[in-house]
């Protein structure tokens, strides 16, 4: 989608001035299905930044996602979001979630071509 849908760009710029994580939400990407609760920006830099720092051979990539040690500029009120930002979330594949118990990934809004609120799954029963 090369326009982002102006109602996801209002999802997501509510969840940043909420700092709320608790917007379940499943879009389609190209070359993946990925489900999960969307979370402001900051959190999701903060939760990337721990897990790098308890890696021995990832510690030093924290300081990316870390805003005074060199992570980029914050949103500023009024900003229009660029991307979403899940966690706990999972890439629908077949008839599982990978990984099980889920990820944390960043998504363009522009690349996101449909949409649906909830956090999808799968059942075997």
């Amino acid at each position: 989608m090369s326009h982002p849908d102006d109602l996801l760009v209002g999802i997501a710029a509510m969840v940043e001035s909420e700092h709320s994580s608790h917007m379940s939400l499943t879009v389609v990407v190209p070359g993946a299905v990925i489900t999960g609760r969307l979370a402001p920006e900051s959190l999701w830099k903060q939760r990337v930044a721990e897990v790098l720092r308890d890696s021995e051979q990832l510690a030093h990539f924290a300081a990316a996602f870390t805003p005074s040690d060199g992570g980029g500029e914050q949103p500023q009120r009024g900003d229009r979001p660029t991307h979403l930002h899940f966690h706990v979330a999972r890439i629908l594949q077949g008839s599982i979630g990978i990984p099980d118990t889920g990820g944390m990934y960043r998504v363009a809004l522009q690349d996101v071509s449909a949409w649906t609120i909830g956090d999808m799954g799968y059942s075997d029963q």
